[in-house]
């Protein structure tokens, strides 16, 4: 039952993101405009600069992409959504619509870094299994403040005052681990160890997310 409702909902809002491509093709415009732009003023960077504008475009990315989750949502809509399905289920749905947002911008940023600004990666599947794990936690982390923010009159201001501190353990942790695929040598378990702190932070939020949202469901 529980697995029927979330599907519902993360059905209907691919339903409404397929009626508003406009959202994705600008996105992906921001994306494709932003790399470019990059590509103008640094070239051809080394490894080291490389990956420091790769994670900091992408954390530009998924704010501009899931801002809108909550923040954008009329508030009516939210009283309609309240009479028929459960918190954590229209949390989940969201959580889900994001981390596909995610998948697609990484993928789409990892392929226009590599063809403009040099190809550092040594290994490429690692690069974007990494590049899919850093988009998860970020797309997860602005999804809950996104929550939060949109209950809040100073929206934006909010967003960017509460996901700054929040956002920076992320960052560090998935840049680090991203020299992996550049060839970088780690001592024994490094790797797994640093993979194992983005998936702890990315179950912590989940778990914050589903004990906190279900309040801010009722205000």
């Amino acid at each position: 039952m529980a697995s029927s409702a979330l599907w519902h909902i993360i059905k209907k809002d691919l339903h409404l993101e397929w009626r508003q491509q406009h959202n994705l093709y600008g996105i992906l415009v921001y994306c494709v405009s932003t790399i470019f732009v990059l590509y103008l003023t640094a070239a051809q960077p080394e490894a080291e600069q490389w990956n420091a504008l790769f994670w900091i475009t992408q954390l530009f990315i998924v704010v501009n992409a899931v801002v809108k989750s909550f923040v954008g949502e009329p508030p009516g809509r939210f009283v309609y959504y309240h009479s028929i399905v459960s918190p954590v289920h229209y949390l989940y749905g969201k959580f889900v619509i994001n981390v596909l947002y995610m998948t697609v911008l990484g993928l789409v940023s990892g392929l226009m870094f590599r063809l403009l600004l040099g190809d550092p990666v040594h290994d490429a599947l690692i690069f974007m299994g990494i590049v899919w794990l850093g988009g998860t936690g970020f797309a997860l982390l602005f999804t809950m403040l996104s929550a939060i923010a949109s209950k809040a009159r100073q929206q934006a201001s909010l967003l960017a005052i509460l996901g700054f501190p929040l956002i920076i353990p992320q960052l560090l942790l998935v840049s680090r681990l991203s020299k992996f695929a550049y060839g970088e040598l780690f001592r024994d378990g490094a790797v797994w160890q640093i993979a194992g702190l983005l998936l702890a932070l990315d179950i912590l939020i989940v778990v914050m997310a589903t004990i906190l949202f279900p309040y801010l469901w009722k205000d």
